[in-house]
């Protein structure tokens, strides 16, 4: 590993091994690229042996550290999870590549403006200690025929180091890909974190993941250097139990919010109409105990504080009331991160109101926010989960984001010729 080494300097060889090696994918057809996807998934059957090694030291040294228990279960591998991976990539290599070109229109005299897709070159991720995203995010990489370098928390780097050498790299190898195209940093500690942002000429396009405070951080030295960033700060789901909900429902929709606690989408915030809420308020405490603490007003936290990056306490939901669909969809808009939020009735005015109102990345209407994550909404793994409130990706980011449009300008008449 390169820990001792200055840390700079390790990004940016990695960078440039990436943007050296990052034609053999841009120019490949995609016949070549699914199959590099496909013997990805190939090799995390054949070869768990290393993978789960790595991986079963990774978490001794966690919990030596004292690791809460939701982010052990986010690095803990196992077959079943490495099946689950594998899937995911022979799903992705049967996805249809988004089309190179189309056609916009005639602009007269004989000519054609067309839109193209173009690869940024090399993309940057820097992602929490999960090892899953790793192939995540090379495969989505690969996929939109971006070179990239990965660079991920330390509780993960050698499931990642095992990952990059007995999966990603010998897969594109094997496809007859460059497999420096895809680049990991294996160095420990934030600063190669930092030096990930500071890279604008080498790597422009960064997507970071993560805890809100460090991720705001690494987007804000990011901007000062010029390098573009896709975040994934903040999360957070919230729960809105109307009046005029269905209790089964409602209950159901909560339990399946906190089916896993340390990730973004889950259940952070419910809110329960105040013609309700004296009489469920210990209704849910009761049906979430003792697995989840709730926290109940007077809060001496934000309605929106996310429990799932505080390791001491990310088993609790905050409860709180609203006085019916404009107010909750007024809370999570301004309280939360506006990652997701759902209502819970059978009130489809009410329904109409509250998703009207919610401006955030994911709404739902009798529907877990746990559903707002790539694979299980598009069917294709995400890179992460972008909540900016400006024009671009937002939800999940995906391959078909990964891509810069040009226009082209053509001879109507010779646009076979390009074929």
């Amino acid at each position: 590993m390169a820990d001792e080494q200055d840390v700079n300097e390790v990004v940016a060889a990695a960078a440039r091994a990436a943007r050296a090696a990052a034609g053999s994918l841009a120019a490949a057809p995609a016949k070549t690229i699914d199959e590099a996807l496909r013997g990805m998934a190939s090799r995390l059957a054949a070869t768990p042996g290393p993978i789960l090694a790595a991986n079963a030291a990774d978490v001794a040294a966690a919990e030596a550290g004292g690791m809460s228990g939701g982010l052990l279960d986010r690095l803990r591998l196992d077959e079943a999870r490495l099946a689950a991976m594998a899937e995911q990539l022979n799903i992705l290599a049967d996805v249809a590549p988004e089309p190179a070109r189309r056609t916009v229109r005639e602009l007269g005299g004989g000519l054609i403006l067309q839109e193209w897709r173009r690869p940024v070159g090399v993309i940057g991720a820097n992602y929490e200690a999960r090892p899953n995203v790793t192939v995540d995010v090379a495969s989505q990489l690969v996929k939109s025929q971006n070179g990239g370098v990965l660079r991920t928390g330390s509780a993960a780097l050698a499931s990642a180091i095992a990952l990059m050498d007995e999966v990603v790299a010998p897969a594109l190898a094997e496809a007859g890909l460059d497999p420096a195209a895809v680049q990991l940093i294996r160095a420990r500690g934030r600063g190669s974190a930092e030096a990930l942002v500071a890279q604008p000429g080498l790597i422009p396009l960064v997507i970071l993941r993560g805890s809100g405070e460090s991720t705001r951080s690494l987007a804000e030295k990011a901007a000062l250097r010029g390098v573009r960033t896709l975040a994934h700060a903040d999360g957070g789901g919230v729960l809105y139990i109307d009046a005029a909900a269905d209790l089964d429902k409602a209950f159901a929709l909560i339990t399946a919010g906190l089916d896993r606690l340390g990730v973004c989408n889950r259940l952070n915030l419910l809110l329960i109409h105040r013609d309700r809420f004296d009489d469920l308020v210990s209704r849910v405490t009761e049906a979430v105990a003792p697995r989840v603490a709730v926290s109940l007003p007077p809060h001496d936290h934000p309605l929106g504080y996310e429990w799932a990056l505080d390791s001491a306490r990310e088993a609790t939901i905050t409860i709180a009331p609203a006085a019916g669909p404009l107010d909750a969809a007024r809370i999570a808009n301004d309280e939360t991160s506006g990652l997701a939020a759902g209502v819970v009735t059978e009130d489809a005015a009410a329904a109409r109101e509250f998703l009207s109102a919610y401006a955030g990345t994911g709404a739902f209407w009798n529907a877990t926010t746990r559903l707002l994550d790539g694979f299980k909404l598009l069917n294709v793994p995400e890179t992460g989960i972008n909540i900016d409130r400006v024009p671009g990706p937002r939800g999940p980011v995906t391959f078909r984001d990964l891509s810069l449009r040009q226009y082209a300008v053509v001879p109507a008449d010779r646009l076979t010729d390009l074929d």
